[in-house]
């Protein structure tokens, strides 16, 4: 027979772990054939590379110089494959805002530690689907109802809205409001991915009248200009500090859905990994 890659692969991971059993499952492979690997190789090169018993796995003193040159040619055949290989292609998570709020960060760290042949690069784009119906990104955190057909969303939880007032504003003080509270102002609405409108405060005690926004940066500037007030998720506050703007907790007002939507069809092959991933950190507590 011929020694193949294979067999110095089988036989640097008994290298490593002492053990077929768990040289097997490194490998993805039976143990019976990471047994053969090995024995095909011993019998190949004229020499007993391990000492094998019922309770116990050492490599031979011979074993152990082969383990050198074996590290040599494996990596010697990955490096020159690898100037070959196409780079993999980004993971892109879009968002209008706020990303994933306070698990923003571990959500990236925590991929970056399971997947680092594929990057997940986030993009704020300031889109009512954050980009994703366009084709700029594979998947997005979005917020609030979702009505567009062709789009499949795993809600990852809820989060509480807060006020958002000019940092001098006498309401600013309070530790907690309430809709009503904020009736008769002038509410920043954000016409094209907010998830706050007029209609979500009583028939009674509405703001009155709305200043038009497009994104989050004109957003607060505007509110820290005593221009307006504006009503956003708890992940505003986390992800979007602002010395002119401050965040008073609403008690009463609906919590904002939070999803992570991809479109329906193929796409890109790390998204269902990206799913799992966002469900088990928004699982935790921030």
């Amino acid at each position: 027979m011929t020694i193949e890659l294979r067999h110095f692969r089988c036989f640097l991971a008994i290298a490593d772990t002492l053990s077929v059993t768990r040289a097997a499952e490194r490998l993805h492979l039976s143990q019976p054939a990471v047994s053969r690997a090995l024995r095909q190789l011993e019998q190949e090169t004229g020499t007993r590379l391990a000492d094998r018993s019922t309770h116990h796995l050492a490599l031979t003193p011979e074993g152990r110089a082969f383990r050198v040159r074996a590290e040599a040619a494996v990596t010697a055949f990955d490096d020159a494959l690898a100037h070959t290989r196409p780079a993999p292609r980004p993971l892109l998570l879009g968002h209008a805002w706020s990303a994933a709020g306070p698990y923003t960060t571990p959500l990236l760290r925590r991929w970056h530690e399971r997947h680092p042949g594929t990057p997940l690069e986030l993009r704020r784009i300031d889109d009512r689907t954050a980009g994703l119906l366009r084709g700029d990104v594979d998947a997005a955190l979005l917020r609030g109802d979702l009505q567009d057909e062709g789009l499949l969303a795993d809600l990852l939880g809820t989060e509480p809205r807060v006020a958002a007032l000019p940092a001098d504003d006498p309401l600013a003080q309070r530790r907690s409001l309430i809709l009503a509270d904020l009736a008769g102002r002038t509410l920043a609405l954000n016409t094209v991915s907010g998830v706050t409108t007029p209609d979500q405060w009583p028939a009674d005690a509405r703001p009155a009248g709305t200043v038009p926004i497009t994104n989050t940066d004109d957003w607060l500037a505007a509110i820290a200009a005593g221009r307006c007030f504006g009503v956003t998720s708890s992940a505003t506050a986390d992800i979007h500090p602002h010395h002119g703007v401050r965040y008073v907790p609403l008690r009463g007002a609906p919590a904002v859905p939070v999803h992570l939507v991809r479109r329906a069809g193929p796409g890109h092959p790390a998204v269902p990994d990206l799913v799992a991933l966002a469900h088990e950190v928004f699982g935790e507590a921030p």
